[in-house]
């Protein structure tokens, strides 16, 4: 289940943005989800894939894959993504997101491992690796929370990742059959300073990562949003995007966006 989404959190992002950079950075937030088989009939609309295009990605400051599973892009979003990535853009997975495009060898890099299973919802304890990311620089060294702790099919270390938060497995059950090395100890949430999924040549942006986010009452938790929000302002700080660098080939370089959204930011956050 993905958690509902309102507009306050496109809202909250923008207001952090306004005051740290030369122009307003722009996120586009993908939470596009497909079954295991697709079932093609007029009630499944698939537009939203089509925004994945060199020409619309290339707007945007970060791209945000918000809970996605299945196959949620095509050939053509494929390679407009690897695009993007080539030049400089950065890159958020939040929750299911490391389950989705389980056979697209870019999408496994940049966001660092794939889901492999979790056991049933509980109350558990994320042990804090690294208290020195704007992600995690809020947060009790052990976080209480009640989510989905996920288990993965490779250490995100293999590409590079640093582990942020990890699952104490002695706080829950989980009886189910691991069947993959994911290191230790057990990562729950990572980031890369350079993204793993840009071709040689290419300008590596920045790529965070958390598992967290399934209940949508976990949306409504001010630390929970906290961890989140710092996630994406440190994506955006790698500096190869144009609301940052002025000389960057993606992103949005318009300074007087930063003006317009900040007096309708009111506005867009009513859902």
């Amino acid at each position: 289940m993905a958690p509902t989404f309102h507009r306050s959190f496109v809202c909250l992002f923008f207001l952090h943005g306004v005051s740290m950079a030369a122009s307003t950075p722009h996120v586009l937030i993908y939470s596009a989800t497909e079954p295991e088989t697709p079932i093609l009939s007029p009630s499944m609309p698939r537009k939203d894939r089509t925004l994945f295009t060199d020409g619309n990605l290339s707007q945007y400051d970060a791209l945000v894959f918000l809970s996605n599973t299945g196959e949620v892009l095509d050939d053509t979003g494929k390679d407009a993504l690897q695009n993007y990535l080539n030049l400089g853009g950065n890159f958020v997975g939040i929750h299911s997101a490391t389950d989705c495009l389980n056979t697209t060898e870019l999408y496994g890099k940049e966001i660092g491992a794939y889901f492999d299973y979790h056991p049933e919802i509980q109350n558990a304890t994320i042990n804090v690796v690294d208290a020195s990311h704007p992600s995690t620089s809020m947060l009790p060294a052990q976080w209480q929370i009640r989510d989905e702790m996920y288990n993965f099919k490779s250490d995100p270390r293999n590409v590079g990742a640093v582990v942020l938060l990890s699952a104490d497995e002695s706080s829950y059950t989980d009886d189910g059959e691991r069947k993959y090395d994911q290191g230790s100890p057990h990562p729950t949430a990572w980031y890369q300073e350079q993204g793993a999924g840009v071709q040689d040549g290419g300008t590596p942006g920045r790529s965070f990562y958390t598992s967290l986010g399934h209940l949508n009452e976990t949306w409504h938790d001010e630390t929970f949003m906290a961890h989140i929000m710092g996630g994406i302002q440190w994506a955006l700080d790698a500096n190869t995007t144009r609301a940052f660098n002025s000389s960057a080939s993606v992103g949005n370089g318009d300074a007087s966006a930063a003006e317009t959204t900040s007096s309708s930011a009111p506005e867009a956050s009513q859902s």
